[in-house]
């Protein structure tokens, strides 16, 4: 989006936030029957737009599913009060989308429908938002106890505060002890049934329990009139992929693009995702869809960012990451993005400052675990590795994920050979189909020559998944063993699930030489002519280097 387009979204935006903002079906209900819309107003009048996003979009999604739940002039408040808090960060095409909505839904209020301004609750406005903002600014400095103070006084004032609810979570106050403070408006207001389960969930999430975390947002899901809820679907695709279930947080992702298309949030990890399948045309696409969106938060920059980085491309990644940064300094996946390519632009250092970042930010987050450690073995600090590998095992517990993470970092030292195939071994009892454990146990199993039962763990791994990487490791075995024509077979798979996986193509290439080795004499001379066409190359990429470099420079991201 250019800027004079932008500027005009904005000023419209702000027309109908004018047009909207005096405008609540009915007066105030007394404290002694608020309903749930009375929560949320009063949420909206005290500023708490993050708090008031996440319950309307809840709210909606029951609405939706149940259209008799609530009156039009709620729904039509709802949508409102959504829309609004969408305008508050700066989602404007999908706060546009909304009030479209509104309007729609207005038209089908009756003519005797009173509507008047709101009153809400004057005296908790002020010191609500003062509070929330408060929480926010403790926690990132670090200081938990007067977060939780301040989250806690946030509660009090306005108890269906959903996101002051995740940030006590995410401080570890108790789930128990976080619903017992919701328990009066669960016990008192109708339709709100879902909520001690809601905060079960995101418990099972801020503890790093995966599973549980997943198979309670599933029941919620499934089972309550909050189906096809978008946040809920994006909360799926994380655990999934915090789980290492790339294929269904894929899945779950593509999901809540149907059902928003104006969706933002996530966005970055699914670019990843996609990315990381070689689908670089796909997140292409989705890069100059988001920014079509809003280019003010971080996720089409790090979009655009993994696309450069699996082209290879790391100065641009790196340039793409830091912008993304100062958009939004928590944003994990940037942080990942710009250490990443730091790392591989031999800026290792640098690259360990990122990284223990995303772990202060994400301390149940596994990959930014794994991207500290890649930083310690590409510096040949297996020790410092081994110790962090060590942590991870003890604070997550001892699932196929991190006893994967321990084996990798044994599998670099001689003598801690043999416990890494124990760790391999103990991983695929849990998860059989989990593909870095695979790999890894493959690697294991080349070091020692033991093809044939390398063969068999990857047609095992293949059987009920297709993964380029897994392809391309049995085409090596298969040549190993002098099975030629599957491992072409193999490689070509390979290379058309990830049309720029260079180990396939140089596979490929190897066995077509040996295969016609007059060929290959004569590729060998016209290489040795053109070899001055591949320093040129070089050099071009050396000189995109420094352009970005400069750009950084410029932007003060470095």
């Amino acid at each position: 989006m250019d800027p004079g387009e932008a500027a005009i979204l904005e000023s419209s935006l702000r027309t109908f936030y004018r047009l909207f903002a005096p405008l609540q079906p009915l007066p105030a209900a007394s404290p002694g029957r608020m309903n749930v819309i009375d929560h949320v107003r009063d949420m909206a009048a005290a500023g708490l737009h993050s708090n008031v996003r996440l319950l309307s979009s809840l709210l909606l999604t029951m609405s939706n599913n149940n259209p008799e739940l609530f009156s039009p002039s709620q729904k039509y408040q709802l949508l409102v009060y959504h829309a609004d808090s969408l305008f508050h960060d700066k989602e404007y095409r999908n706060a546009v989308s909304k009030y479209t909505m509104a309007l729609q839904q207005k038209k089908a209020l009756s003519k005797t429908s009173k509507v008047r301004p709101s009153t809400g609750n004057s005296a908790s406005t002020p010191q609500s938002q003062i509070n929330m903002m408060l929480a926010n600014l403790y926690k990132k400095a670090g200081q938990e106890r007067p977060s939780v103070t301040s989250y806690k006084e946030v509660l009090r004032q306005c108890p269906l505060a959903l996101d002051a609810i995740l940030g006590l979570l995410s401080l570890s106050v108790k789930g128990a002890e976080v619903a017992s403070m919701t328990m009066n408006v669960i016990q008192t207001v109708p339709n709100l049934d879902w909520l001690s389960v809601w905060i079960k969930a995101y418990a099972f999430v801020h503890t790093g329990d995966n599973s549980r975390a997943i198979n309670t947002i599933c029941s919620l899901e499934k089972k309550s009139l909050l189906r096809d809820n978008v946040d809920l679907l994006g909360s799926l695709a994380d655990l999934y992929f915090r789980a290492g279930d790339n294929k269904n947080s894929v899945l779950k992702f593509e999901q809540a693009q149907m059902l928003d298309p104006y969706l933002i949030k996530g966005m970055d990890v699914y670019g990843y995702l996609l990315a990381r399948e070689g689908r670089l045309e796909d997140v292409e696409n989705l890069g100059c869809r988001l920014f079509n969106i809003s280019d003010q938060h971080a996720e089409p920059w790090v979009v655009s960012g993994c696309h450069s980085f699996y082209s290879k491309r790391y100065s641009r990644a790196l340039y793409l990451g830091a912008k993304a940064i100062q958009l939004n300094s928590n944003s994990v996946q940037a942080l990942l993005l710009k250490g990443a390519a730091l790392r591989n632009m031999g800026r290792v250092q640098e690259a360990i400052i990122h990284f223990r970042e995303a772990i202060r930010l994400a301390p149940c987050r596994l990959d930014c675990y794994e991207g500290l450690i890649e930083c310690y073995l590409a510096s040949n600090s297996i020790r410092e590795a081994m110790v962090m590998a060590n942590n991870v095992y003890k604070t997550l517990g001892a699932n196929a994920q991190t006893l994967t993470l321990l084996a990798t970092v044994c599998l670099e030292d001689p003598v801690t050979q043999e416990k890494a195939k124990t760790l391999l071994d103990k991983a695929l009892t849990q998860r059989p189909d989990y593909i870095k454990a695979v790999v890894k146990k493959a690697e294991l199993l080349s070091r020692e020559q033991k093809y044939e039962d390398g063969i068999a763990l990857l047609r095992n791994a293949l059987a009920n998944q297709s993964d380029c990487v897994l392809h391309r490791i049995l085409g090596d075995f298969l040549v190993a063993v002098n099975e030629y024509q599957e491992a072409m077979d193999q490689y070509s798979i390979a290379l058309s699930l990830d049309p720029n996986d260079q180990k396939s193509l140089e596979g490929m290439q190897k066995m077509e030489k040996e295969e016609s080795p007059t060929d290959a004499t004569q590729e060998e001379d016209v290489d040795d002519m053109e070899g001055s066409g591949e320093e040129g190359d070089l050099e071009g990429s050396d000189s995109e280097a420094a352009q970005w470099a400069d750009q950084e420079q410029w932007f003060g991201m470095q």
